[in-house]
């Protein structure tokens, strides 16, 4: 199991993402970096994502990473729990009524490590893949 500092610093992030409902798939192409801050770290995303036939965007998200106990919590920007994860726990459900969010982590390859987002409900049926390697 990883640590919250093992985190810690900047990493290649590609994303593909592929929307079943929408009959489309997509690709993020840009970096993650985690930022210390006064209760554990700031994960900030910045890429180029493309879907479908659409123009790029620029995209960007952040989320806070917590240490609790032997494992990591996950609230979105703004505090409201996400997901957590710990030894022998590298899944969990996320509801956003009216959706399910699934997700695994594979940490196996370490320090390349990726998170597997399974999406399903009346608005979404997605498959949402992101790996993960260190910068520099």
């Amino acid at each position: 199991m990883i640590r919250l500092g093992d985190l810690e610093g900047a990493w290649r992030l590609q994303r593909e993402i592929e929307d079943r409902r929408g009959g489309m798939s997509g690709r993020l192409e840009g970096t993650c970096r985690w930022l210390r801050d006064a209760d554990g770290l700031r994960q900030e995303e910045e890429g180029v994502l493309t879907m479908g036939s659409g123009p790029p965007l620029q995209a960007h998200r952040a989320y806070l990473w917590r240490a609790a106990g032997e494992g990591l919590e996950v609230f979105f920007e703004d505090g409201r729990p996400f997901h957590a994860l710990g030894p022998g726990r590298l899944t969990d459900r996320h509801w956003c009524d009216p959706d399910t969010y699934d997700v695994s982590y594979d940490f196996h390859a370490w320090p390349l490590w990726s998170q597997r987002w399974r999406v399903t409900g009346p608005r979404k049926d997605a498959v949402i893949v992101s790996r993960f390697q260190p910068l520099g």
